[in-house]
């Protein structure tokens, strides 16, 4: 494969003539690359848009630049679950095309799939154009989203060894504090001190609360509204599920749990830098009306709702120290890393007062 003359070498993370030369093999007759662009809102793995020959549009994924999580940002594992939901499951997600393992072709390995049309609906100012009905509309098709997701007969599906479900909430305490530590040790090394006592705090409180073991199933991970392509004509849907970096088999309430955290009502009090704020706008659910909802549609008792909210602000709060690492070490592709830090210490504290509440609502 060629590369079209006009198209800049110097992409963020990826080698061109490299990436031309593997493609031409993994997708004979696909013509050249005249276009890549780096499709906006992730802050953690990469995603950019390939034009080929005739503007056919294709998406390529690879993890961060720069501090990377242990056992974080699997290609293979993400390819796997898209293949597998794609050919087996109800579950709304892009084609996949092709995997590459070998890391010298872009630095890393990553994978190929079919651009989806749709929309990413993130802040309020995207709702300008969507009805209080459409909003509505697409509060339900989410719900129904995730359920599809839990409600997932692995075993048929080929992803029944996908994880390891039992004990999972358990080990994702203890995986996540050692990415936590991870973190604070690349930050160390930028010169930057980081004061924040209260996560040690919530990390016991959240050990003491670990709940017995219940039901598992396949989880995302990191299931939001702005993870997901949205259409609204002729009416609302979702397109595809996308971000599956962080899916498992574990317990599914976890997913709910963190779909909330991200969720903003117009009662909210700092907004957190990630998420969409679009979900504050007239016609969307309340978290309540879109867990009493999931509960419907799955069947699931949530009445320990609380804990999986307080765990979700833990998890999502390591999440964020880990892209504010990177953004320190100078390794962030693209623009909003400034303020990632700053929903750090608003997550801890969410997750205590949730804690100290007993309840969510």
């Amino acid at each position: 494969m060629t590369v079209d003359a006009e198209l800049p070498a110097g992409v963020p993370g990826i080698d061109v003539p490299r990436l031309a030369d593997w493609l031409a093999r993994a997708l004979p007759g696909s013509g050249r690359i005249t276009a890549i662009d780096v499709i906006s809102g992730g802050r953690s793995n990469l995603t950019y848009g390939l034009t080929l020959d005739g503007g056919r549009r294709i998406v390529l994924r690879r993890p961060p630049l720069g501090h990377v999580l242990p056992t974080a940002h699997d290609m293979s594992r993400e390819y796997r679950v898209l293949s597998a939901l794609g050919k087996g499951s109800d579950v709304p997600v892009p084609t996949t095309l092709a995997f590459c393992d070998d890391e010298k072709v872009i630095g890393a390995h990553f994978y190929l799939m079919d651009f989806v049309d749709g929309r990413v609906l993130r802040t309020r100012e995207d709702a300008a154009e969507i009805t209080p009905e459409q909003a509505r509309g697409l509060s339900e098709r989410l719900a129904e989203a995730l359920a599809a997701i839990h409600l997932v007969d692995v075993e048929a599906t080929g992803l029944g060894d996908f994880g390891r479900p039992s004990g999972y909430m358990t080990r994702q305490l203890k995986r996540w504090g050692k990415q936590w530590d991870s973190s604070q040790e690349a930050i160390r090394a930028t010169g930057t001190e980081r004061d924040l006592p209260e996560y040690d705090r919530l990390t016991a409180r959240l050990a003491e609360r670990l709940p017995a073991e219940g039901r598992t199933g396949l989880v995302h991970g990191d299931f939001r509204l702005d993870n997901a392509l949205a259409r609204v004509e002729p009416r609302p849907e979702i397109a595809a599920v996308v971000d599956w970096e962080m899916s498992t088999l574990g317990d599914p309430l976890s997913d709910l749990g963190l779909t909330l955290v991200y969720w903003a009502e117009d009662t909210d009090g700092e907004q957190l830098p990630v998420g969409a704020t679009i979900t504050a706008a007239p016609g969307f659910h309340t978290r309540r009306e879109f867990a009493e909802r999931y509960a419907e549609l799955t069947g699931f008792d949530v009445a320990d709702l609380d804990f999986y909210f307080a765990f979700a602000c833990f998890k999502l709060a390591v999440i964020l120290e880990g892209i504010h690492a990177r953004y320190l070490q100078k390794a962030t592709v693209g623009e909003g890393f400034d303020n990632i830090g700053g929903g750090v210490p608003i997550l801890l504290d969410r997750a205590h007062r949730t804690l100290d509440a007993g309840s969510l609502w």
